[in-house]
C-alpha cells in the first residue's frame, strides 16, 4: 500500500486540495484570535447574512474553520491541529475520512458541523450508540451554543417517550447529535403522521457519520422496522422445535458460503414420518414447512453468546457480529425470533407486522451531503464509492504511529492457540504493562477470564453481558499490570488512555485471540495501542479452527487441520506453525469473508432498490395529501375504473353478486331490489352503481361546514387506505426477502425474482389503495353530537 500523501496512493489528489485550504484556514488563526468574543461570536449572523446573499458554503469556509477553530480553544481549551483541519475539511468535501485512534474525531466534527449549520437547513452527526452521542454532544455543544446555534440531543437519555412538539423542537435545531437507530426510527414515525400537525422532521440536508464502516458498511442492510399488531402464533412453533432433536448430521445440509440451511432427502422423509405426511412438498402444508426451516435456522445459524444473548429477564437480545455489542430493540422477522425463543424454551414474545421498514443503505443516501469518520475505511474505499458515491481520505496522523503490528502467530488448533497467547499475556504483565486480550465472542472471552483466574492474574471482562460498566473498564485499561479481556466491541468508541510510567514500559499490547471476519476488525483492535504517537504493540494468535478460517478456507487447509488431528500429536506442547503457505491461505480466508459481506450488502442494495422506489412513491404521496389544499385525488375516476373492474371480472353478473359488492364496497344500508336493472348490460350496471356512489358523496356533504372541513375529510379517508395497504405490503416485503434468500441454493437468480414479485405486488397495492379509499369514503360514518361535535367513523 503506498504511503499516505504518495504521489501513487489513491488520495494523493484529494489530500493535495485538502491542504491547500487548510493554508488558507491557518493564515486566519492570529486575525480571529485578535477579536474579542463578542466580535468572534458576531461572525455566525455575518456568515449568515453572506450565504443569504449567494455565498457558497466552500467560499465561507477557510473563515468559518477559523472561527470554530478559536471557539473551541476558548470554550474547551483545545485548539485543533492540522491533521484535524484536514480531516475536517474532508468532511465538508463529502468524503470518509480515515483518522487514527486518538486524533480527536470528536474535536474534529465541530468545524463541518459548524459550517453547515449556517446554512438553516440543519446539520446531525449521528454515531453508534447513546453514550457516545450523549457524551460528545454534552461537551461540544458548549461550543455550538457559544457561537449562537441551537443544539439538541436526537433521544431522551432518560429513556422516555418524547412528544411531537419535542421532536420538532430537535429536528429544527441547527446541530443534532443522535444515534442510527434513533434517527431511522424518526423518520419512519414522522412518515406515518396523519396530519400536518404530527410531522416533525425537515429534509436531510449534512450527515457526519462516526464509525461510518459500522454504521454504513457492516450494519447497512440491518433493517430498522416499526412493528404493529401481531400475527397470529403458528401451532407448529413448538413441534416443530421439537422435531429438530431428532434429526442426524445427515438430514440437513449447510451452505457455509451462504450461511443458509435445509434438510436432505433423508430429513425429510423423517419429517413425513414424524407428522404422518404423505408428502411434506405437496403445498398443503406450507405453514409447517416455514416453522420447520426456521427451527433449523435457530438451532444450526444462531449460536447462543456468538448471535445472541438471554437477559436476566429471559429475552432474546441480538448481538451485532462485528463489535459484539447488544442489538437495542431489534427483533428478527418472519418469525425467527420466536424460533429462537422455542429453542430456549422462553415464553414466545409477539410476532408483530412489520409496519415501517427502512435499511441504513436508504437511509442515508438520503442526504444532500454524506460524509464519515472512522479509523479504519480506506480498505472498504470501493465499496463506499459504489454505494454511498463517497471518496474516502486518509488524513496523516499529528504524531507519527510507532506501535509495533507483529505478524500473526499460527496456531493448529483452539486449545494451542490459547495456550500460546496465554503465555505472552503471563510475560508483559511481569512486565507490567497492560494488556488487552480480544476474543471473537463471549463464550471464549469467559473461557479465557477463567484461564487467567486459573493463573491467579487478576483482569476484567468487557462483553455484551457487563457493557454497562465499559467506561470504568476502558479507564482502567490503560494502567499498568492492567489485563482486559474483551469482544470486539472493544474495538470501536473506546479511547485506551495510558496510565503513569506504561509509556516506559511499551505502552498498551493489544493480543486478538481469533482471526477476524475482516480486516477492517483487525486495523479498529490493532489502533487500541499507540494512539497519538504513544509506543504499544499488537499481535494476533490465530488457528486454523477459527471461524473465519473453517468458513472460507481453501479445502487443502482443511484436509490439512484433519490430518494433523489424525496424527495424535503430543497436545501438551504448543505447536506453532510457521509455513508460508498457511499464512497466506489464512489471509485470503479473510479476503474472502470481506468479499462474501460485499456481495451479500451488493445484494440487498439491489433489493432494495424496489423498496426504496415504493417507499419514495409512497410517502410522496401522503405528503401531497397531507399538505395539499384540496382533495389532489380523482375520486370519480377511482369509482368509474372500480367499477369497470368489476363488470369485466364477473361477466356473468347477477343480483346477488352485485348486491353484495354493494354491501362490501359502497353502502351498509343499501336496499334496492334492483328491479329495474339489466344486470346483462355492462354499461347499465356501472350507472347504476355510479348513481349510487353521487347519492352517498351527496348524502355526506350535508355534514361539512366548509372546503377545508371536506378536504380533510377526503384527506384522511385516503391516508387511511394508503397506510393500511403500506402496512401489508413492507410486511409482505419482509417475508418476499425471506423467501427470496433461500431460493439462492436454487440456483435462481434472487434479485429477478424479488423485483418481479415486489412490483407485482405494489401494482396490486395500488388497485387496493384505491378500493379502500372508495370504501373509506362512502361506508364511514359521520356523527354530530349535541354540541356539535362530529366524529367520523370509518370501516
Amino acid at each position: 500500500m503506498a504511503a499516505i500523501g504518495s504521489p501513487f496512493s489513491a488520495d494523493y489528489w484529494d489530500l493535495r486540495r485538502i491542504r491547500q485550504i487548510l493554508k488558507k484556514v491557518n493564515k486566519l488563526k492570529e486575525q480571529m484570535r485578535a477579536l474579542t468574543d463578542d466580535q468572534l461570536k458576531g461572525k455566525t449572523s455575518e456568515f449568515k447574512k453572506r450565504l443569504a446573499q449567494g455565498e457558497s458554503l466552500d467560499n465561507l469556509l477557510p473563515e468559518a474553520y477559523a472561527v470554530a477553530r478559536e471557539a473551541d480553544m476558548r470554550v474547551l481549551g483545545m485548539f485543533p491541529h492540522d491533521s484535524q483541519v484536514m480531516g475536517a475539511i474532508g468532511l465538508n468535501l463529502g468524503n470518509i475520512v480515515e483518522m487514527k485512534t486518538g486524533e480527536g474525531k470528536t474535536l474534529v466534527a465541530t468545524m463541518p458541523l459548524y459550517l453547515n449549520a449556517l446554512s438553516g437547513k440543519g446539520a446531525i452527526l449521528v454515531t453508534t450508540n447513546e453514550y457516545l452521542a450523549s457524551r460528545d454532544g454534552e461537551e461540544m455543544s458548549q461550543v455550538y451554543r457559544w457561537l449562537g446555534l441551537t443544539y439538541a440531543t436526537g433521544f431522551s437519555p432518560e429513556g422516555e417517550k418524547l412528544k411531537v412538539e419535542q421532536k420538532r423542537k430537535i429536528y429544527n435545531s441547527d446541530i443534532v447529535y443522535s444515534t442510527s437507530g434513533a434517527l431511522g426510527f424518526d423518520y419512519l414515525l414522522d412518515n406515518m403522521a396523519q396530519e400536518k400537525a404530527e410531522k416533525y422532521m425537515r429534509p436531510f440536508n449534512y450527515c457526519i457519520v462516526d464509525e461510518a464502516d459500522s454504521v454504513l458498511l457492516d450494519m447497512a442492510i440491518t433493517p430498522l422496522v416499526i412493528a404493529g399488531l401481531p400475527k397470529v402464533k403458528s401451532n407448529y412453533i413448538g413441534v416443530a422445535d421439537e422435531f429438530i432433536y431428532f434429526l442426524d448430521e445427515d438430514d440437513y445440509e449447510f451452505n457455509e458460503e451462504h450461511n443458509n440451511v435445509w434438510l436432505t432427502e433423508s430429513g425429510v422423509k423423517k419429517a413425513e414420518n414424524f407428522f404422518s405426511l404423505p408428502n411434506l412438498f405437496d403445498g398443503q402444508h406450507t405453514e409447517l414447512v416455514r416453522c420447520l426451516n426456521l427451527a433449523l435456522k435457530a438451532h444450526c445459524l444462531f449460536e447462543r453468546e456468538e448471535s445472541y444473548v438471554v437477559s436476566p429477564g429471559g429475552e432474546i437480545e441480538l448481538l451485532d457480529k462485528e463489535n459484539g455489542r447488544i442489538l437495542e430493540g431489534m427483533k428478527l422477522q418472519a418469525g425467527q425470533h420466536q424460533a429462537i425463543e422455542m429453542k430456549e424454551q422462553l415464553p414466545l414474545s409477539e410476532d408483530q407486522q412489520a409496519m415501517a421498514s427502512i435499511t441504513y443503505q436508504s437511509l442515508f443516501r438520503m442526504f444532500d451531503k454524506l460524509s464519515g469518520m472512522t479509523g479504519t475505511g480506506y480498505s472498504a474505499r470501493d465499496e463506499f464509492f459504489k454505494i454511498y458515491g463517497t471518496k474516502v481520505v486518509r488524513i496523516p496522523t499529528n504524531r507519527p504511529v510507532i506501535r509495533k503490528d507483529l505478524p500473526d502467530r499460527i496456531y493448529p488448533d483452539l486449545p494451542s492457540k490459547l495456550l500460546a497467547s496465554l503465555e505472552e499475556v503471563k510475560r508483559l504483565h511481569a512486565l507490567g504493562r497492560p494488556v488487552l486480550i480480544i476474543t471473537e465472542s463471549i463464550a471464549v472471552s469467559e473461557i479465557y477470564s477463567e484461564l487467567l483466574l486459573r493463573e491467579q492474574i487478576p483482569h476484567n471482562v468487557l462483553n455484551a453481558k457487563n457493557a454497562a460498566k465499559e467506561a470504568t473498564i476502558v479507564k482502567e485499561g490503560g494502567q499498568v499490570g492492567a489485563v482486559t479481556v474483551a469482544t470486539t466491541m472493544a474495538g470501536r468508541g473506546t479511547d485506551i488512555k495510558l496510565g503513569p510510567g506504561v509509556a516506559e514500559l511499551g505502552g498498551l499490547a493489544v493480543l486478538g485471540v481469533a482471526k477476524m471476519s475482516s480486516r477492517r476488525i483487525d486495523d479498529q483492535l490493532r489502533g487500541r495501542a499507540g494512539r497519538q504517537g504513544d509506543p504499544g504493540s499488537s499481535e494476533f494468535f490465530v488457528s486454523l479452527e477459527d471461524d473465519v478460517v473453517i468458513k472460507y478456507g481453501p479445502i487443502w487447509l482443511d484436509r490439512y487441520r484433519q490430518k494433523y488431528h489424525e496424527e495424535d500429536l503430543n497436545m501438551t506442547q504448543v505447536h506453532e506453525l510457521k509455513n508460508w503457505r498457511i499464512r497466506e491461505a489464512l489471509n485470503s480466508a479473510q479476503v474472502r469473508s470481506d468479499e462474501r459481506d460485499y456481495d451479500i450488502r451488493k445484494q440487498q442494495l439491489s433489493m432494495g432498490a424496489s423498496d426504496e422506489i415504493q417507499r419514495e412513491q409512497v410517502y410522496k404521496t401522503r405528503d401531497q395529501i397531507i399538505f395539499s389544499d384540496g382533495v389532489n385525488y380523482d375520486l370519480q375516476g377511482w369509482l368509474k375504473a372500480l367499477f369497470t373492474g368489476f363488470v369485466k371480472e364477473h361477466p356473468n353478473l347477477d343480483k346477488r353478486t352485485i348486491r353484495r359488492f354493494i354491501l362490501d364496497n359502497l353502502s351498509y344500508g343499501f336496499d334496492d331490489d334492483m328491479d329495474q336493472l339489466d344486470v346483462s348490460n355492462p354499461g347499465q350496471v356501472i350507472d347504476y352503481l355510479m348513481n349510487l356512489s353521487q347519492a352517498e358523496l351527496k348524502r355526506k356533504e350535508q355534514y361539512f361546514d366548509d372546503e377545508a372541513e371536506k378536504k380533510r375529510f377526503y384527506s384522511i379517508a385516503a391516508l387511511k387506505a394508503i397506510d393500511v395497504c403500506w402496512i401489508k405490503q413492507v410486511d409482505n416485503l419482509q417475508q418476499l426477502r425471506q423467501m427470496v434468500a433461500m431460493r439462492t441454493s436454487a440456483q435462481r437468480d434472487p434479485m429477478n425474482e424479488y423485483h418481479h414479485a415486489a412490483l407485482s405486488s405494489y401494482k396490486k397495492m395500488c388497485r387496493e389503495i384505491k378500493r379502500l379509499t372508495i370504501r373509506n369514503v362512502l361506508m364511514s360514518s359521520i356523527t354530530v353530537d349535541k354540541y356539535g361535535k362530529k366524529d367520523v367513523y370509518y370501516v
